[in-house]
């Protein structure tokens, strides 16, 4: 089987592999993720007046965001442990929907956009699991990485 240099997570034998990053230099890392779900116009009004009966959803999904950052290497098989030194997910509701933005940062030797995409996705996730009795029309999309930097410690 021939290697395919351009994937770093499979070895010489196209298995799955988790990249060694121990000899990388540790740097300030930090990547900032965006995201969309679609609401019925009753839903967000229903949000603006905490009307859910499963509570204060942009607070919920705004910890649930967090939380995902922070556990990100026990969902993505391939990711590494990294130590945050910051988890923010901004949830702002608009007419329409709800947009998730994160924000994250280490001090590493490895990146931390999938921390980034994995709170933005969980945020989102949470949002459709608080809404799914009152819109059957949910509908998530445009997750994006916005921002990746590395820069010398």
């Amino acid at each position: 089987m021939a290697t395919n240099k351009s994937f770093s997570h499979t070895d010489e034998k196209g298995r799955a592999n988790m990249v060694d990053v121990g000899e990388k230099p540790v740097s300030k890392r930090v990547a900032r993720a965006a995201g969309h779900i679609s609401l019925s116009e009753e839903t967000v009004e229903l949000i603006r007046e905490n009307g859910l009966k499963k509570g204060d959803l942009l607070s919920v999904a705004q910890i649930a965001g967090i939380m995902a950052a922070k556990k990100t290497s026990d969902l993505i098989p391939l990711c590494h442990q990294l130590l945050l030194n910051k988890a923010d997910v901004k949830l702002t509701l608009f007419p329409g929907g709800i947009s998730a933005e994160s924000y994250v940062s280490c001090n590493g030797n490895t990146g931390v956009e999938m921390e980034a995409l994995t709170a933005v996705s969980v945020a989102l996730l949470t949002v459709y699991d608080m809404c799914k009795a009152v819109d059957k029309k949910m509908v998530i999309s445009k997750i994006e990485l916005l921002e990746k930097t590395k820069s010398r410690i």
